[in-house]
Parts: structure tokens; C-alpha cells; sequence
């Protein structure tokens, strides 16, 4: 099972993660939703294609596009469409 944690509180967990680039996707329904909230911020992968980001909110703190997806990647990101992963000292593992 893979936990991601940030500012004590677990924003997911799941036992079906995908791992691509050392980054573990988790499965969008393995999330707390309130967890997550939009963000306008997008950035483009070559291979992947193009990612959007939420901003992270826990126990009141919120650490701006520490999650980010892929609505629609390239081909050869396929298996991770409707995955979340995680960085800006968020904790996975």
C-alpha cells in the first residue's frame, strides 16, 4: 500500500499505483477529494502531453500545485489518465 502524506494529514493511499518517472499516480478515487482543489497552473510534457495541477489542502495549509494529471495524455502515458502524483514535499511511500 503507497501513502501520500502532507502537513499530517493522508491524501491518498492505494495498493494500485502506477509508476512513472520515480512519481507513484495514484488512482483519482484513492484521493480525498477535499484534499484537492483546482488550479489554473498547466505545463507540457513531450511524451506525456500536457498536465494540469491542484493545489494541496490540509489541516487549513495549502501547498499551490503539489499534485498535478493528465486529462488526456499521449499514447504512451495511457495508464496514467485519471492518476494523481505528487511532489513539493509531499511524502509518498
Amino acid at each position: 500500500m503507497v501513502k501520500a502524506t502532507w502537513n499530517g494529514v493522508t491524501l491518498g493511499e492505494s495498493s494500485e499505483t502506477v509508476v512513472v518517472e520515480n512519481n507513484h499516480y495514484f488512482p483519482l478515487d484513492a484521493i480525498e477529494p477535499a484534499t484537492l482543489k483546482p488550479s489554473a497552473t498547466t505545463s507540457v510534457c513531450p511524451w506525456k502531453g500536457t498536465a494540469h495541477y491542484y493545489t494541496v489542502v490540509a489541516d487549513g495549509a495549502e501547498n499551490k500545485d503539489a499534485a498535478w494529471y493528465y486529462p488526456e495524455p499521449k499514447s504512451a502515458a495511457a495508464q496514467i489518465k485519471g492518476r494523481v502524483a505528487f511532489w513539493k514535499g509531499v511524502k509518498v511511500g
